[in-house]
């Protein structure tokens, strides 16, 4: 009988524990040809657990690392001298890893030390520019040159990392698992009234009634790159557009950085169809994103998950290594000039064809079937040789 296959997931923040929750569940059903193991860093602490909580994922290994004002250097050490005692228990013939995280880059590190093969699901991702975003584009890009195996999102994430001299063998393009997960989470509550139902009042407790007679804007920002002026531009667009736009309802979860919270609070508070609410649970905030008629964000997830609920994302960054959504036409570059953001904003407000060819787009980002594709790969690979 083969022995079989030892896989240790590794993550540590509440979008790869998102990333990563289907496909630990498509793993588990696999028993008679995989042994599976899940370790998180809590790079992130409540909002992780909160995520694993809402998928019932259970954990093997907490290195429960999240402590207040923790730097890059405390992560990086804490995960790399944590893991070492986790791979000598299991010792895993792979060890899965996530995006452009911290704990992604360690946790692949860690592996390589320890001669085990390495898969890095959403690889391929570039925007070529190590300052934008920082760190995540330097984690990627490491962790590519650590991993065996390369599951990429899209076409064009495997044709960065053959442009990187990958072996195109090792590189499945599989979409993204965060399509699969956004379906699984809208399964459970819409199959569920009473779920459906505590969601609107969980929502309302944060201070936001769902109203279907008012059009909403979901808007969320907290990148680093945008902290100072870029948020000030942000929150005077929002502010502007809240104004010129009073049968609109503008939803903000605030980011509790106080780099974010400061600004949106100073400029925003106040104002009759602007609600500045607490951050959302994953699966909150999912709901809330299905009632929305657009979406402003500065994040790179909903670039990914909007457009599979045919809702039109206005990016607040300059670059992003999401290009198809770009030639999709699912997502715009806005940057954060104020006068821009209000320009296009206003355009999905008044243009009702913009804002349908938009929302009508093909989803460059998969169809929920990634994780299948994983695992279709990882049964037929030899990961012994």
């Amino acid at each position: 009988m083969v022995s079989r296959k030892k896989i240790l997931l590794v993550f540590g923040t509440r979008p790869e524990a998102i990333k990563m929750a289907p496909l630990i569940k498509v793993l588990l059903e696999e028993k008679e040809d995989f042994e599976v193991k899940v370790c998180i860093t809590a790079q992130h602490r409540e909002m992780l657990d909160q995520v694993l909580d809402f998928f019932e994922i259970n954990v093997d290994y907490d290195l429960n690392l999240m402590k207040k004002k923790q730097t890059l250097f405390d992560i990086t050490s804490n995960v790399l001298l944590g893991l070492e005692k986790i791979l000598e228990d299991f010792t895993p013939d792979i060890v899965m890893v996530h995006g452009d995280t911290t704990t992604s880059i360690v946790a692949s590190l860690a592996a390589f030390y320890k001669h085990i093969k390495i898969a890095h699901i959403e690889a391929g991702l570039r925007t070529n520019n190590l300052q934008s975003p920082w760190p995540e584009e330097a984690n990627r890009q490491i962790t590519g040159v650590l991993a065996n195996y390369h599951f990429a999102p899209t076409d064009v994430s495997k044709e960065n990392l053959v442009k990187e001299n990958k072996d195109s063998k090792n590189i499945v393009v599989t979409g993204n698992t965060v399509i699969d997960a956004l379906f699984l989470a809208l399964d459970k509550i819409k199959k569920s009234k009473t779920l459906e139902l505590q969601m609107e009042q969980q929502i309302l407790d944060f201070g936001y009634k769902i109203n279907k007679d008012r059009k909403m804007i979901l808007v969320t920002g907290h990148r680093r790159e945008n902290h100072g002026q870029g948020f000030i531009n942000i929150c005077e667009a929002l502010k502007e557009i809240a104004e010129k736009n009073s049968e609109f309802d503008i939803v903000y979860p605030v980011h509790l950085n106080p780099n974010v919270q400061k600004p949106v609070k100073e400029i925003l508070s106040g104002i009759d169809n602007v609600y500045l609410i607490e951050p959302l649970q994953y699966e909150q905030f999912i709901y809330l994103m299905d009632k929305s008629y657009f979406i402003i964000t500065d994040s790179g997830g909903i670039q990914e998950e909007a457009p599979s609920l045919g809702k039109p994302v206005l990016v607040m960054r300059d670059t992003t290594e999401r290009p198809e959504a770009l030639e999709a036409g699912t997502v715009k570059l806005i940057g954060t000039d104020k006068n821009r953001i209000i320009q296009e904003t206003q355009k999905l407000i008044d243009d009702t064809i913009t804002y349908k060819n938009m929302s009508k787009a093909h989803n460059p980002y998969g169809d929920g079937t990634a994780c299948n594709k994983i695992v279709n790969f990882l049964l037929k690979e030899n990961i012994d040789e």
